[in-house]
């Protein structure tokens, strides 16, 4: 399977953070944030950032003297013996405060073997999660997490899942034509969210961002109720810049 996405912000953001931890596990002993912009070539501004973003997320810690040492939930990722179910509370927790932050429900989506599969995601009562009325599986045409995966795969991989999957109108606004479907997800810009506008379920809008590093293809959407429609390019945009830590603890 071939890819097409482009590097999107979340993405070089996880690779400059991922330095940053490389050069402070080198320092058991702890190291400054001149020595890390030495080490790592990173300005200030962004290893400032980062650096917040690392203490946030529990992957580095700062000691009395100001420098910076491995933190508790870097130190759980990488023991190998408890790596799976550390990802997986890391990624929960995370999901938890971004749905907060967002005000909706918000999910991890990765396509494997060939199918769309949401994997984590975290709702509440006042974020309800978008009802399953058809398989994601079978839907990813009318979704946004369907369509922001498809839009990560080349042109044959695409064609290749929607021969398997019939475009079934789902609502009014679904598209059931594959060359109007193909055509759109070519001229997708992967930094831009992509957007389900009642294509999959009446009453719910959706949003989803790449969250991709090497071969694996994966998003991060959100859902909210249509009367909160307003707020859906807000969200996701909150959503694309929230996607670092996520892909970060797919990455380590």
């Amino acid at each position: 399977m071939a890819l097409m996405h482009e590097p999107t912000a979340p993405y070089h953001s996880a690779q400059d953070a991922l330095r940053v931890l490389e050069t402070v596990a080198r320092h058991s002993a702890g190291v400054t944030d001149t020595e890390l912009a030495r080490h790592t070539g990173l300005d200030s501004e962004r290893l400032t950032a980062l650096l917040r973003m690392l203490r946030r997320e529990g992957y580095v810690e700062q000691i009395t003297d100001g420098a910076y040492v491995t933190g508790d939930t870097l130190r759980r990722l990488t023991s190998a013996h408890e790596r799976e179910q550390a990802v997986r509370e890391k990624l929960q927790d995370t999901l938890d405060r971004l749905r907060d932050s967002v005000g909706a429900a918000v999910y991890i989506s990765r396509y494997v073997d060939g199918e769309v599969k949401v994997t984590q995601y975290a709702a509440g009562p006042g974020t309800p999660a978008v009802n399953e009325w058809v398989d994601f599986r079978y839907s990813a045409h009318a979704t946004a997490v369907g369509k922001s995966l498809l839009t990560q795969l080349d042109h044959n991989a695409r064609r290749d899942h929607l021969s398997r999957h019939k475009m079934a109108r789902l609502t009014s606004r679904t598209i059931t034509s594959d060359k109007l479907l193909l055509s759109r997800l070519e001229s997708q810009p992967p930094t831009v969210p992509v957007l389900d506008l009642q294509e999959y379920a009446v009453g719910t809008v959706c949003a989803a961002v790449p969250i991709t590093a090497g071969s694996s293809v994966g998003c991060l959407a959100l859902s909210l109720p249509v009367e909160h429609a307003h707020r859906l390019k807000q969200a996701a945009d909150a959503l694309n810049r929230s996607a670092t830590p996520v892909l970060l603890s797919l990455t380590i």
